[in-house]
């Protein structure tokens, strides 16, 4: 499975089409809360707020909680390849960039357990 997406909007676009956005919203919830980072995601949520949610959580943790955010991003399965490919301009932009990396990894998760169960 190849995305094509270039911002977290459009991979949101694509959840939606594929009637996939509430378990990528669960899927989410449950990596951070093993991470044992707690992430209450309102059943009503849209997706841009939901964006919104992910990015500030990642900002904190990246801000205040090093060692809780490497270990969500161990948690999630990003791969350490996929942080080379980051442009290092200011933490908030950075912040952007992980939640596009988290957000990707979490949908290939659902998308394979939708295909192949």
């Amino acid at each position: 499975m190849k995305l094509n997406v270039d911002n977290s909007e459009q991979l949101m676009q694509v959840a939606i089409g594929d009637s996939l956005f509430d378990k990528l919203k669960h899927q989410v919830e449950k990596d951070f809360v093993l991470a044992n980072i707690p992430l209450q995601i309102p059943e009503k949520l849209g997706h841009a707020e939901f964006i919104a949610l992910i990015r500030e959580k990642v900002y904190y943790l990246m801000m205040e909680h090093f060692a809780e955010y490497l270990n969500l991003m161990y948690i999630i399965d990003i791969p350490e390849s996929a942080f080379q490919n980051i442009e290092i301009t200011d933490t908030v932009d950075v912040a952007d960039q992980v939640t596009l990396l988290i957000l990707k990894r979490e949908y290939k998760k659902v998308w394979y357990r939708n295909r192949y169960q």
